[in-house]
Order: structure tokens, then C-alpha cells, then sequence
């Protein structure tokens, strides 16, 4: 269906419109051409150096000195303090870089060939080329496989004897950064390279053939397959962070996969693969008379079509699963998490390193991963942590004289916690382990899996613990940050003086009533640390609360300054509207008024120009129950940020606006932040009707639901840990299970509750 495919006519003429294949560790992009089929290559731990101490071994001694220059109002001396001794030694934290190409030749003419296409099947995570020539129907799959850890090309042809290739292992015109590639024997070649710097990481990729009939060899660094009736092509990769000797490990895995046949490798592939995938579905139906024209059209065709103005659910639908696709195979237990780009790069020097960024697009890679039920994707974020902890202690402890754990906004393969960069709107920043480690209250609230809390507990208290020190008491008795941006804007004072560097942003006591409610939960969950608990309360009650502006605005820092950026990228913020719950529709309308006043001056100035931005905007849309606006936005999202392949685009390619659209879609049909489910917060009216499976709702529910007429038609919900439920819906509705009506008990209007039994399935029926 073409919900769950992207297909093209055409092979790509650039990166951007090649199809990616990924296991978590290992990725590629297919560009599909019939002459000189490229692969390029990521393994997702191949980065630049070693490990390094970053931290600024004067910044303990100045810090003392920035905070007395803010609160003085000297605040360009507490800028160039700042600059100097509040940033890391040196300045920037290592970058991810291509594993290589794979590159196979065939002495095929594309001018001659008939019937092409390119495609990628979402349903069996396997990219497709097809075409014929001379009478011959050629087909090229390629997967990657999880089980196998590896990555699998398979040729076949309609006629025996009809396959002839040749394949080489490079990395383009990067190739002075490798330092060899050859033939190991004669059905094998190898490639040998390090990323360069003190420490740095080597690598290492083994490229083996089987064919059926036909004859294969090596000449000098080329393998080469004769009239052959199929070709697989096993690939593998490794490196010296995870293996002593990569390239022993490399040779060991393609000899254990080359016997299997590719039918098995299939098959393990999509056992493993649609165990994930298959958990969700969704149906938004089109009623507009193009429906069949368009879902015979190629998905580059389909997205010229929307953004000159045509309806297509059914393209929605595609790029909703295409960002379940991604997460899955960027994101697997015992890979890195996803970076900026998932793990797909093909530039040794990428835009902004390729990173994790942790003041907005790291946290958004994972917003889909517990409601569209792929907690298991979310593993590798919480792995990463773990790490960070160890770093992130040093760090708080010599540059800030702190307990606890602390990271500023960006992190690396060696889990440098460290500031980043010479930027100030976003370089002294702390906030960064403290928005993570609400990721694992996330994880928690989803599965309620009390051993998982008991260990996550650990991250949770020492991001905390880091700000019991950290804080300081103004002269109105509140504890606010000091110093601190709010990522990446700039104020204006009364003077005109503009500045980044301040005391107190929105942003950051919105992540701290969040990250110390979230302990003091846990705290009575566990029946632990009560102590501790107590003291966050305490000192909760005295950060800034969410202020309304002159200007009826969420104000943005401490004082009610004038922006610099009116129409900024970053909505900081709004944090405790999305993804933050301390500003909802229901409890707090007076600040949910003035959040609808930020978004509006935001885009009235040309805010949401990046796709992660946009992608934000639609889930503070949602969260305010602006259903149009919504909607508008997710238009806008693939209109002007979104490239052929779907990958969302900055620009350049940044994945997080993807993920972060695949969470909009699911915050308009259902909601539960706020200690209930929401069903259809924000549901437009051209999504008038359709289904939806699989969908995951806090407290360890999983829903199926379907509606009619902009309306719930029926419903099912599994309570998969038992205990109280609690459904908004703007319909009447009566539970049953087992046939038999359950008692419930109305809290408002439009408001039910009832208590579940575990592992039970329970029917919303509309009166």
C-alpha cells in the first residue's frame, strides 16, 4: 500500500534523494542507479579522536565572578568572562563522520531500460530497484539486518546466467582518509581506516559475495561476479570502540551469514524487524477525488502535488510511518542513540558535527519512541546516559564545584560533557542532562516497569542534585540558574544593549519543576530518599513560575525584555506546554492563552523556518487543542521541510524535525500528559475519518481506536499494568468488559474514570 511505501521512477541525483537502510549500528543510502549502484556507508561509531578532558580548569574560580557581574548589570564583562573561562579547552567535542562507499558496476545503459523503479517498502524495512533490460527483468534488495548485523544486497534476474558486477569498497573523495582497500580471497574484500586525531577510533568493513551458478574472483581491489543466475552481497563493519580487533570481527560475522541463504536472512530480517513495525498502524482516509491518481503517483510527485496545494492523507500516513522506519533503524539496544542525522551522513566535516544536540533536537529524535510503542528504541538514549554520568561528574564538580551530574548542550561518542563551542546563546547552557533524564520518567510513565525507575532513579536524583548546589537565591527569594541562556535567543535591555548570558530563563526552571516533580514522584513510588525529596520540594516552591508578558506572551527570561528574534527558531520557553505539562489547556487556560500568543508571534515573524522548529510548533498546536493550526502547520512541515526522500530538512538534513512530526501526528488524535487520556484533542477536518492500532497512552495503556464524522466510532483499550483509568472525550461513552459494563465514575463533564484489571481489554462504546 502506498501508505507504507516511497517510490520513485527515477534513480537519485543526489544524497537527498537516496533511500536509507539502517540496524542501529550500521546504515546506508541507495541511490538506485542501473550503471554504478552507490551504497554510502555509516557504522554509527565511527567518529573523529579519542576521549579528552574538556573541562575548564578556570571556570570554578570565575564562576563567582560571571554571577556577580549579572546580578550587578555588567552584562557584557560577564560575557567576555564567560567566553573565556566558562567554556570547554578546546572548544569543540569530536564529529561523526561516513563509514565509506560501496559500489557496484554493471555494464548496463539507463537509456536502454524500461520499467524502472525505485522503492522502499516500510511494511519489510528492504529497499527495492527494479528495471528491465533487453528483455531482462534485473532486481536489486537491499537491507539491513539487526540479527545479522549486518548489511545485504541481493541480485536477481529473470534469466539465468543474466548478473555480472563488479564491487569496490572506497570512500569517494574521502578516499586519502583510508588507508587501504583490497581483497582479502576471492570472494571477499576489505577495507581498513581510521577517523585520525590522538586516540582516534580505526574501522574496519568486509564486503563478501556468494552467487548461485557463475563464477566470482578478485582483481585487485574489485570483486567480480560472472554470469551469474543471483548475487548476495553480505556486508559488515566494526571498529575499535566496541572490538579489540574490528576486522576479525568484520571476517568472523560475514562467514557466519554467507551460508544462510538470502531467503533466511529475509526471513530473520522481517521477523526481527516487523516485531516493531507492526505494532502500530494508522488509517487517515481521503475522500478527495484525486485519491486514486494520486496514490499511483511517485512520492516525489505526490509531495510537488501538496505543495501546490492538493489534499493527501495518505501521504501524511506515509511520512508518519516513514518516521516510525527511521527510529527503528537508527535506534536499536546496543547501538549509539540517533544523532542529528540518525545515523545517516555522508560528509566528514557534517553541519554541526553531527552530534547529539541536547538543548531540543536530541529530546525530539525520541519523542515518538514510547507512544508509538518502541520503548525499546529508546534504549540506546538511556545507554548513552550512563556514560554521561561519569563525565557529567566531573564536569560539576571542577568547573561549577557541584555535586551531582551535569552537560551542557551538546554530547559526543565519548560522552563529553563539557560546554560546546564559542556561541553563547547556546554554549553556557546546563540544562542539558536534566531535560534527558526526563526520558527516563518518560519511559517510566509508559511501561511502569518500578526496576527500570529503580536504576534510572540514579540519573534522575544526580541531574537534580547537580542544581540543589547549583542555584542561587535572588533578592525576591527565588531559586533561579545563574549563569544560563535560553537556547539560542537573544534580549534586548532598556538600554539596547542585547545579550545572550543571563540569570533564570523560563526554560530552565520549567525543566526543573519538571525534573525535581518527577524525583519527588519516584521518591513515593519507591518509598525512598525522603529526605531528599523534601528538600526539592522545598526548593520548587521558590523557582520562577511561568509568567505572562506585556505583551500577553509566556515570557521568555526572568525580567520581561524585548527579543532580539522575535520569530526565533528555538520556542524555549513553551517547554511547559510541550514537551512539559505544568501549562495545559484544562488547569492553567489563563497561561495557555499566552502560550497561543507566543506561537502566533513566532510565526507571524517567520518562526518555524526549520523543520525541527515547525515540527514543535505542531505539537504545541496539539497540546492547545488547535486542531486547523495543527494541521496548517504539518503542511507547512512538508511543504517547505521536508526533501524527496522525506527526510526532514533544516536544511540541511536534520532528522529530528521527522521524529518530531511523527509525534504531532500522534499528540492530534491523542493525548496523556495530563493524568488522563485525551482522545482527539486535535483532530482536524480533513481528518474526518480513519483508525488508528497500537497507540501508547501514560500509565500502561495501548489503544486501538476509530472514528467517524470527527468523532469516536469505537474504541479498545489494553490495560497492560492494571489500576485507574482516566478518559477525556468529547462523546458519552460506556466500558465494557468481557460484555459486561464496567462501573465508571464521572469526574467533569466529558471526564470518566475506572479501574482496570491487568492484561485486560476493555470497549469504549458512544452512547
Amino acid at each position: 500500500m502506498s501508505k507504507n511505501r516511497l517510490w520513485y521512477s527515477q534513480p537519485a541525483s543526489e544524497w537527498n534523494e537516496a533511500l536509507p537502510v539502517g540496524n542501529g549500528k550500521l546504515g546506508g543510502m541507495v541511490f538506485g542507479n542501473v550503471k554504478d549502484e552507490h551504497i554510502q556507508l555509516n557504522e554509527d561509531s565511527v567518529w573523529y579522536g579519542g576521549p579528552r578532558n574538556r573541562n575548564n580548569p578556570d571556570a570554578l574560580e570565575n564562576l563567582p565572578k560571571v554571577r556577580e557581574l549579572l546580578f550587578s548589570g555588567r552584562l557584557r564583562e560577564a560575557e567576555e568572562l564567560a567566553d573565556l573561562a566558562l567554556t570547554g579547552v578546546p572548544l569543540r567535542q569530536r564529529h561523526y563522520q561516513p563509514l565509506g562507499d560501496l559500489y557496484l558496476t554493471f555494464d548496463h545503459d539507463i537509456s536502454k531500460t524500461t520499467h524502472y523503479k525505485r522503492e522502499l517498502d516500510l511494511e519489510k524495512g528492504i529497499v527495492k530497484v527494479s528495471y528491465e533490460y533487453h528483455g531482462i527483468h534485473f532486481k536489486r534488495e537491499v537491507l539491513a539486518s539487526f540479527p545479522d548485523e549486518s548489511l545485504v544486497i541481493h541480485l536477481s534476474a529473470s534469466e539465468p546466467g543474466a548478473i555480472a558486477v563488479k564491487a569496490r569498497l572506497d570512500r569517494g573523495d574521502k578516499a586519502r582518509a583510508l588507508d587501504e582497500s583490497l581483497a582479502l580471497s576471492n570472494d571477499s574484500l576489505v577495507m581498513r581506516g581510521g577517523t585520525g586525531g590522538e586516540d582516534g577510533i580505526s574501522f574496519r568493513s568486509v564486503l563478501k559475495a556468494k552467487s548461485e551458478d557463475g563464477d566470482i574472483d578478485t582483481i585487485g581491489n574489485r570483486l567480480i561476479v560472472k554470469e551469474a543466475d543471483s548475487v548476495t552481497f553480505v556486508l559488515t563493519a566494526a571498529t575499535s570502540y566496541r572490538h579489540d580487533d574490528p576486522e576479525q570481527w568484520c571476517k568472523e560475522q560475514a562467514e557466519r551469514i554467507i551460508p544462510k541463504s538470502f531467503a533466511e536472512i529475509k526471513k530473520d530480517h522481517l521477523k526481527d524487524y516487523q516485531s516493531l513495525y507492526n505494532r502500530m498502524e494508522l488509517e487517515l482516509e481521503t475522500f478527495s477525488n484525486n485519491k486514486e491518481s494520486l496514490s499511483q503517483m511517485p512520492t516525489d510527485q505526490r509531495l510537488a502535488k501538496l505543495k501546490n496545494g492538493e489534499s493527501d492523507n495518505e501521504l501524511i500516513t506515509l511520512y508518519f510511518n516513514f518516521g516510525r522506519y527511521l527510529l527503528i533503524a537508527s535506534s536499536r539496544p546496543g547501538s549509539l542513540p540517533a544523532n542529528l542525522q540518525g545515523i545517516w551522513n555522508a560528509d566528514m566535516f557534517p553541519s554541526w558535527d553531527s552530534k547529539w544536540t541536547i538543548n531540543i533536537n536530541t529530546q525530539m529524535n525520541y519523542w515518538p519512541a514510547e507512544v508509538c510503542n518502541l520503548s525499546e528504541c529508546h534504549i540506546p538514549l538511556f545507554d548513552h546516559m550512563e556514560k554521561m554520568r561519569v563525565t557529567g561528574k566531573e564536569t560539576a564538580q571542577s568547573m561549577y564545584g557541584c555535586r551531582g551530574i551535569v552537560a551542557h548542550h551538546n554530547t559526543d561518542i565519548w560522552a563529553d560533557t563539557a560546554p560546546q563551542d564559542l556561541f553563547m546563546p547556546a554554549t553556557n547552557w546546563p540544562m542539558g542532562l536534566a531535560w534527558l533524564s526526563l526520558h527516563l520518567w518518560e519511559h517510566f510513565e509508559y511501561t511502569g516497569d518500578t526496576q527500570f525507575l529503580k536504576k534510572a532513579y540514579e540519573t534522575m536524583k544526580e541531574s537534580a542534585l547537580f542544581f540543589v548546589d547549583f542555584l542561587v537565591e535572588d533578592d525576591k527569594g527565588r531559586m533561579i540558574t545563574a549563569p544560563s541562556v535560553s537556547p539560542e535567543n537573544k534580549y534586548i535591555l532598556p538600554n539596547g544593549e542585547s545579550g545572550t548570558l543571563c540569570v533564570g530563563p523560563s526554560m530552565d526552571s520549567q525543566i526543573l519543576f519538571a525534573l525535581f516533580s518527577s524525583c519527588i514522584q519516584t521518591s513515593e513510588i519507591l518509598d525512598l530518599d525522603h529526605e531528599f525529596a523534601q528538600t526539592l520540594e522545598e526548593i520548587r516552591h521558590k523557582l520562577p513560575k511561568p509568567e505572562i508578558g506585556k505583551y500577553g506572551q509566556i515570557q521568555e527570561w526572568l525580567e520581561d525584555y524585548e527579543e532580539a528574534a522575535p520569530g526565533h527558531r528555538h520556542i524555549s520557553h513553551l517547554f511547559a506546554l510541550h514537551p512539559g505539562n505544568q501549562i495545559t489547556v484544562n488547569k492553567t487556560p489563563e497561561l495557555a492563552k499566552a502560550a497561543v500568543q507566543t506561537l502566533e508571534t513566532r510565526l507571524k515573524h517567520g518562526g518555524g523556518h526549520t523543520g525541527w522548529s515547525r515540527a514543535w510548533i505542531i505539537n504545541m498546536w496539539a497540546r492547545l487543542g488547535e486542531s486547523e493550526l495543527a494541521y496548517e502547520n504539518i503542511l507547512a512541515l512538508l511543504n517547505n521541510s521536508t526533501l524527496p526522500n522525506l527526510f526532514d530538512n533544516h536544511p540541511p538534513f536534520q532528522i529530528d524535525g521527522n521524529f518530531g512530526g511523527t509525534a504531532a501526528i500522534v499528540e492530534m488524535l491523542m493525548q496523556s500528559h495530563d493524568q488522563e487520556i485525551h482522545l482527539f484533542p486535535a483532530l482536524p477536518e480533513e481528518w474526518n475519518q480513519g483508525w488508528v492500532k497500537g497507540i501508547k497512552a501514560r500509565g500502561g495503556f495501548e489503544l486501538a481506536l476509530e472514528w467517524k464524522d470527527g468523532t469516536l466510532n469505537s474504541g479498545e483499550i489494553k490495560s497492560i499494568l492494571g489500576g485507574k483509568c482516566v478518559i477525556r472525550s468529547s462523546e458519552t461513552i460506556k466500558i465494557q468488559n468481557e460484555g459486561k459494563t464496567i462501573e465508571t465514575r464521572v469526574l467533569e463533564e466529558g471526564v470518566i474514570e475506572f479501574q482496570t484489571k491487568k492484561n485486560q481489554d476493555y470497549v469504549m462504546i458512544v452512547q
